[in-house]
């Protein structure tokens, strides 16, 4: 489910599960990781992060999980293992975002350098439906950028935002229309790859220690807290009607 290929100096990874809105499985964010792994390794100077079909990535497949039994601090060490992955990568990286991009999706957009997002994409945690709270780092780039009170909105309403919305208020690099999305993302890396990508590297680090301590810290607390909620009544309601594709019904324990 997860390709690279690599063309020239630009990596390009591809989430290509189209048929789940490239939703990640456990399984599917260890080849995440061992593609980033290969692509550093491949000496590329620039990479493009993208999804196949009508999403980037609606979240974490989560058909067929028991919350009675899910392995949340697993999966999430895994994805805070691929986000870091993503976030230290060598060089410069894009994301081309269509669509859902929700939950893990919106995870591997925070960790990417440059987000380029369609107008009609539909951003956010919508975890008010689960029983649980946002992961992925998600309160961090929430606070950071909207602030607590419109942060705390978004979280118990659920509310997504669109592309252009998410671009205006702060969120990520720029609004496209979707059909331009993907050309105009592989057009920025090619061009940053003939750049002086040592540089911008030099560039990524500095931001990096401006931004990851505070990111990092939410990620950590957000796992911890996933792994508490897991035990509640409306976590596992949230994941039943979630299955049953039924409105939740939920008790506040």
């Amino acid at each position: 489910m997860i390709e690279l290929t690599v063309d020239g100096a630009v990596a390009e990874i591809t989430l290509n599960a189209p048929d789940k809105l490239n939703a990640l499985s456990l399984g599917a964010l260890r080849q995440l990781d061992d593609a980033f792994a290969q692509a550093a390794a491949s000496g590329v100077r620039a990479l493009v992060l993208r999804g196949e079909g009508r999403a980037f990535c609606a979240g974490r497949d989560i058909a067929g999980v028991d919350p009675g039994t899910d392995d949340v601090p697993g999966y999430l060490g895994a994805l805070e293992q691929v986000m870091r992955r993503i976030a230290g990568f060598p060089v410069p990286t894009f994301a081309a975002v269509q669509g859902a991009c929700l939950g893990v999706g919106l995870g591997l957009a925070i960790a990417t350098d440059v987000v380029y997002v369609a107008e009609t994409a539909k951003v956010g945690s919508p975890f008010a439906n689960l029983g649980a709270i946002p992961d992925s780092g998600a309160h961090a780039l929430l606070v950071d950028r909207l602030g607590a009170h419109r942060a705390l909105d978004l979280i118990f309403t659920g509310e997504l935002l669109s592309g252009a919305d998410a671009v205006a208020v702060g969120l990520f690099s720029r609004a496209v229309p979707a059909d331009e999305l993907l050309a105009f993302t592989r057009e920025r890396a090619a061009t940053t790859a003939v750049g002086p990508t040592a540089a911008f590297a030099a560039s990524k680090r500095l931001v990096a220690r401006l931004r990851d301590a505070r990111l990092w810290d939410a990620v950590a607390e957000e796992s911890r807290a996933q792994e508490a909620l897991r035990a509640t009544d409306d976590y596992r309601e949230g994941f039943a009607a979630f299955q049953a594709k039924r409105k939740p019904e939920f008790q506040g324990k």
